[in-house]
């Protein structure tokens, strides 16, 4: 939502965004290190092999992957609600084919394809 979360100096949101987030050691504010560590210490002692997808920090490098422009509104959004999506959007739920399809596809490579 926050364009300050990819290190942008305005206080922009994600509307009109269309390039990932290149740089790999970023760190998105829905995706906690601590648990993350505290995850692969676990599964690493596990004597089962265990495999883990970060999908939130996968998701987290793209901007232009919450379509809340695009799902159905009450009213129709005027073009100030559109530029401004923190005026309305629920970036919690995507409607439109894309980053969550992502998901599937690296988890069917996972399965069928290891």
């Amino acid at each position: 939502i926050r364009s300050k979360d990819w290190g942008d100096k305005s206080d922009g949101n994600c509307y009109n965004q269309t390039n990932p987030i290149k740089d790999l050691s970023y760190w998105g504010p829905g995706t906690s290190k601590g648990l993350m560590r505290v995850i692969g210490e676990v599964f690493s002692a596990s004597k089962v092999p265990v495999g883990v997808v970060n999908i939130t920090q996968l998701s987290e490098y793209r901007k232009d992957a919450h379509t809340q422009i695009y799902k159905k509104q009450w009213n129709p959004l005027t073009p100030e609600q559109i530029a401004n999506p923190k005026s309305y959007a629920d970036c919690t739920h995507w409607c439109l084919p894309g980053l969550q399809d992502t998901w599937n596809e690296l988890l069917y490579a996972k399965l069928f394809f290891p």
